[in-house]
């Protein structure tokens, strides 16, 4: 389990608890405006400590988080989800948007688009445009 620590940077900690696979992805998302600190924007090298309120963006998902333990070292999944907890709202919000996204990829299969053709289907394209 992570050790006790007083603070620890803000980029160390996004790596660490895994929202973030290198810790130049973290500090660029910091640079960037996509985390901020008890609602304000921060710098990468920010010390942050226990209790403090972060607001990640990735992707199109969005987490509100209170961090619960600090950990300098990358640990396992299992592990570094005890590091921080979720807001209800934010994680209804997020599992509202997997469920929404993975129905409009659902559709898109059901439409045919995104398809290319097989070689079958190249050959009746060709017979239909010559004939």
């Amino acid at each position: 389990m992570p050790t006790e620590l007083e603070s620890v940077r803000l980029d160390k900690w996004l790596w660490a608890a895994r929202f973030f696979k290198t810790r130049k992805l973290a500090a660029e998302a910091i640079s960037g405006g996509k985390v901020h600190v008890n609602n304000q924007r921060s710098k990468p090298g920010k010390e942050i400590k226990p209790g403090v309120v972060l607001s990640i963006s990735k992707d199109t998902y969005r987490w509100e988080i209170t961090i619960l333990t600090l950990s300098s070292q990358r640990r396992s999944a299992k592990e570094a989800v005890l590091l921080y907890e979720e807001s209800p709202e934010s994680h209804a919000k997020r599992q509202l948007q997997m469920i929404e996204q993975r129905e409009r990829r659902e559709l898109l299969v059901m439409s045919g688009q995104d398809h290319k053709p097989n070689k079958k289907e190249r050959r009746m394209i060709h017979r239909f445009k010559q004939g």
